[in-house]
Order: structure tokens, then sequence, then C-alpha cells
């Protein structure tokens, strides 16, 4: 293992770990099922360093793989076992005590991610986190039109939810 990958890998994962956390409780109301989709998504990012294309900004390729990850997790047989890569502790550890103390609201808001459909939940996702309207259509590979569509839809749901 080159050293330069291993600390791009863990470069980025210390920074934007909050992504693979977000993905994760958007799509895992379950505490152990999403602490398995953690672990999944890390491993997935360190296998696919390699296809990360600068041109992007990195984010967005987190995203990428992180909601791929998060889709198919639960549409393969949960027996296939992952072989992962021997990662640093502190990586795969999350104190999910720290996640139950949120706020009543944020616990809404998942509860409304949660019954999106998979895009929406892909773009509402990327849109919280700041991604552009373009970088959001790439990324799900939809037309900007469609993300914006989408965006207003979202917000309408949760205007008439939150009424």
């Amino acid at each position: 293992m080159s050293v330069d990958r291993h600390g791009m890998y863990l470069d980025i994962i210390e920074k934007h770990k909050g992504i693979v956390f977000k993905v994760a409780r958007a799509y895992c109301s379950n505490e152990f099922d999403r602490e398995d989709l953690v672990q999944e998504i890390l491993a997935q990012i360190w296998r696919s360093l390699d296809t990360y294309n600068n041109g992007f900004k990195i984010t967005t390729w987190m995203y990428r793989v992180a909601l791929n990850v998060a889709i198919s997790f639960y549409r393969k047989d949960k027996t296939i076992a992952y072989k992962h890569s021997e990662m640093e502790d502190k990586l795969l550890s999350y104190d999910m005590e720290t996640e139950r103390e949120n706020a009543q609201s944020l616990s809404e808001l998942y509860a409304f991610i949660n019954g999106l459909n998979d895009i929406d939940k892909a773009v509402l996702l990327m849109y919280l986190e700041g991604e552009s309207q373009s970088e959001i259509a790439a990324n799900l590979d939809i037309t900007i039109a469609n993300v914006s569509t989408k965006i207003s839809r979202i917000k309408q749901k949760l205007k008439a939810k939150a009424s």
C-alpha cells in the first residue's frame, strides 16, 4: 500500500466523514445496520480511491460512492462477506451516543428523509450539503431541470408535513 494513497485516504475521511454518516443515517434507521453501512462505505471509498478524478470535487465523488453503496446495501444478500483492508480504528468508530443526543428536529428531518425514494434522498442529502444543482445532476446522471423540480417538490412535501 502506498503511503501517499493511505495518507490521502486518511485526510479525505477526516475532512469529509460527515458525508458518510449522513448517507448512512438517511438510509438506515437501525443503529447496527447503520454501523455496517458506514464500514461498507469507508471500505468502498478505499477501494475506489484510484478512480477519483481531480476534475470533480472530492465531496461529489464521495457522495457518489456513498450513495451507490447505500442504495445497493440492502439489495445484496447480507451474508456476503466483504474483505476489508485493515483501517485505523478511529476511522471506523463513531460516537453513536452523540448521534442519539441530537435535537428532535434532526430526528424528524431524518424520518422525513427516510420516507423519500432513493433518488429524492440523494438529491436532498447533496442539496443540504451545499452541492450545486449541476453537481447533483452530474452525480445522479439526471438533468439540472429534474434536480430543480425534485428540490421544489421535496420542499413542498416538507412544508406540508410541517403544517
